[in-house]
């Protein structure tokens, strides 16, 4: 539907897993408590929206966990889907009110329930406790877009990104600073780098090259050890021939269609050993 009003948001939560408390915002025009959320900026990356409205709605910086289920409802006659995520408050001030909030309460969940005035925000509150919240996430990338291998002469490895593969690299760095991935790994191939620089440049973080995400050298068994290594939030970005069946390794054959587009990524949450969660995003 090409009307569709697409909308971003996030359940931030707090202390304990088990029993949190959760942010929520007084809009003084509807006279309404509900989650922080707001409407996407032309070219905006959803999750790069959920991120920029919460800092504006409440001043906390958040890590993302997993996604929960979109909310649709209509607004003056037009459909609207709001995606959420939850979100851990790492960084806890003064909450200033912003011309749109003018209080953000934290309530415990049973607080919050009697508090907010949308029946969808206590479906989020149920989806919010319905697996961990504490998860690590592993990004998995396919590089940019990168012109054609069939009009590219020379070493098929030194192919670069072409103007749309750096847009979707640039976008890519918006969504990635939600997850605050701090190890890198790609392939070594140019594209796949490129596609990684804009959120190294950003956090200073290296590119660690693995010539195991390469075409050529990919080994099903010896690849996925080296990314079941990781044991940090971590990024890694290779090939579309190598996508989906690393992908399927690494969800232990549980995530569905294990394709991704030029530039999308799949965000692949673990709880220990366990696996809570799997979500793709285009860029």
């Amino acid at each position: 539907m090409t009307d569709l009003v697409r909308a971003s948001g996030a359940v931030i939560w707090r202390g304990d897993e088990r029993n949190p408390e959760v942010a929520v915002v007084h809009r003084p025009r509807y006279d309404d408590w509900s989650f922080p959320k707001g409407k996407l900026k032309p070219g905006e990356h959803v999750i790069a929206g959920a991120l920029r409205e919460v800092a504006e709605e409440t001043g906390l910086q958040v890590v993302l966990g997993r996604s929960l289920p979109p909310v649709h409802y209509l607004k003056d006659g037009r459909l609207k889907r709001v995606d959420y995520w939850t979100a851990q408050a790492v960084a806890i001030g003064d909450l200033e009110a912003v011309e749109e909030v003018d209080q953000v309460a934290w309530l415990s969940l049973d607080a919050a329930r009697r508090r907010l005035t949308y029946e969808w925000d206590a479906g989020l509150l149920r989806a919010l406790t319905a697996a961990p919240l504490r998860t690590t996430p592993l990004i998995l990338v396919r590089h940019g877009q990168a012109g054609s291998r069939q009009d590219w002469k020379g070493d098929d490895d030194r192919r670069p990104l072409d103007q749309a593969g750096m847009a979707q690299a640039e976008t890519l760095a918006t969504a990635l600073v939600g997850y605050a991935p701090t190890a890198l790994v790609s392939s070594p191939s140019k594209r796949c780098v490129q596609t990684l620089k804009p959120y190294a440049t950003q956090t200073g973080l290296p590119v660690r090259k693995e010539k195991l995400l390469t075409e050529n050298h990919y080994d099903p068994r010896e690849t996925l050890r080296l990314v079941q290594k990781l044991d940090e939030p971590a990024v890694v970005c290779t090939h579309g021939k190598v996508v989906p069946d690393l992908l399927d390794a690494i969800c232990d054959h549980r995530c569905g269609d294990t394709h991704l587009r030029k530039g999308a990524f799949a965000v692949v949450h673990h709880s220990g050993d366990h696996l809570v969660s799997v979500e793709r995003y285009a860029t």
